[in-house]
C-alpha cells in the first residue's frame, strides 16, 4: 500500500517539484551571479534526468518507453538541437542585452508574469503557425514523426525549427521592453514546462489543468486525429482556451500518436535525410 501512495503522491507532485525547482534556480542565479545561459543549460540536464525517472515510476504507456536504438538517435537529436538552441539563445540574449531597457517600468515581481503571459503568447502563436503553413511544417512535422511521446523524443526537432521558435519568442519578450532577468526567468519555466509537457507519465493536476499544460494535453497535440489535436500551448492553458483550440477533458486519451500520413517524412532515425528533406522539392 504505501508503494502505491507513493506514486500517486507523484502524480499529484510533480509539477509543482518542477516549477519550485525553477524559482530555486532563478532565485540562487540572481543571489549568486550567475550566468543564464550556463545556468539554464544545467537546469535542463537536471529536469531531463528527474523526468527519465518519473517516467519508470510512473509511466502512462511502458510501451512508449524507448528502446537501446531510440535512445541512440534521440540523443544525436539532443545534442543538435541542444547546440542550435544554446546558439540561438546566445545570440538572441546579445539582442536582448542590447535592446531591453535597464530600467523596467514594472518591478521584477511584476514583470516576470506579464513576460510570461507575452512569450506564452508568442509560442503558441509561432507552434500554431507551424503546423498550418507547408513552409514551417516542413521543419515543425519533424517533431511529429515518433509514434510514442516521451521525455527523451521532446528533443526530436529540426534545428532550424528550434531557432525560429525560440528565437520568435525571446525576441518578442525582449522588443516588448522586458529585462534581462526577466527574460531568463521566464527561460527557466519554459524548460521546465516543455520537458513536463513530453513525459510519458501519469499526473493529476486538477484545477491546474486549465491554467498550466500537462502531458495529457500534449500527448492530444500528438495525436493523428487532428480534430482532437489543438493544444498548441507548452505552457499556459489560457491561449488554447482563448482561441478555441483546447480539446482534452478528463479521461480523454489519444487512440494514437504521431503523422496522420507518415510518409510525408523521413523516419526519425534517418538524421542526415531528415535533416535536408524540408529543402527537398517532393517535402510534404
Amino acid at each position: 500500500m504505501p508503494r502505491f501512495a507513493a506514486r500517486d503522491v507523484l502524480t499529484v507532485a510533480a509539477q509543482p517539484v518542477l516549477l519550485l525547482a525553477a524559482v530555486a534556480v532563478f532565485a540562487l542565479a540572481q543571489g549568486r551571479g550567475w550566468e543564464p545561459g550556463p545556468a539554464t543549460f544545467l537546469f535542463q540536464f537536471v529536469v531531463l534526468g528527474l523526468l527519465v525517472a518519473l517516467e519508470f515510476l510512473i509511466p502512462y504507456d511502458p510501451s512508449w518507453r524507448p528502446d537501446r536504438r531510440e535512445w541512440g538517435y534521440y540523443a544525436v537529436y539532443y545534442v543538435l538541437t541542444a547546440t542550435a538552441g544554446a546558439l540561438g539563445q546566445s545570440a538572441v540574449l546579445l539582442v536582448v542585452a542590447a535592446v531591453a531597457t535597464p530600467d523596467p517600468a514594472l518591478p521584477l515581481w511584476g514583470e516576470i508574469p506579464l513576460a510570461l503571459l507575452v512569450g506564452s503568447l508568442a509560442s503558441y502563436a509561432v507552434h500554431r503557425a507551424g503546423h498550418h503553413y507547408p513552409s514551417l511544417w516542413r521543419l515543425h512535422g519533424v517533431h511529429h514523426v515518433p509514434s510514442k511521446v516521451n521525455v527523451a523524443n521532446n528533443g526530436v526537432n529540426h534545428v532550424a525549427d528550434v531557432l525560429i521558435s525560440q528565437g520568435f519568442v525571446q525576441l518578442a519578450l525582449a522588443l516588448v521592453g522586458f529585462s534581462e532577468r526577466a527574460v531568463f526567468g521566464v527561460g527557466l519555466f519554459v524548460v521546465a514546462q516543455g520537458y513536463f509537457v513530453h513525459a510519458n507519465i501519469r499526473v493529476r493536476l486538477g484545477p491546474l489543468s486549465r491554467v498550466l499544460v500537462g502531458p495529457e494535453q500534449h500527448r492530444l497535440h500528438h495525436s493523428t486525429d487532428l480534430a482532437e489535436a489543438g493544444h498548441y500551448g507548452s505552457d499556459l492553458a489560457v491561449w488554447d482556451q482563448l482561441f478555441r483550440t483546447f480539446t482534452w477533458y478528463p479521461g480523454r486519451e489519444p487512440a494514437a500518436v504521431g503523422l496522420t500520413d507518415p510518409g510525408l517524412f523521413p523516419a526519425t532515425g534517418r538524421i542526415l535525410v531528415t535533416l535536408v528533406h524540408p529543402w527537398r522539392r517532393s517535402a510534404g
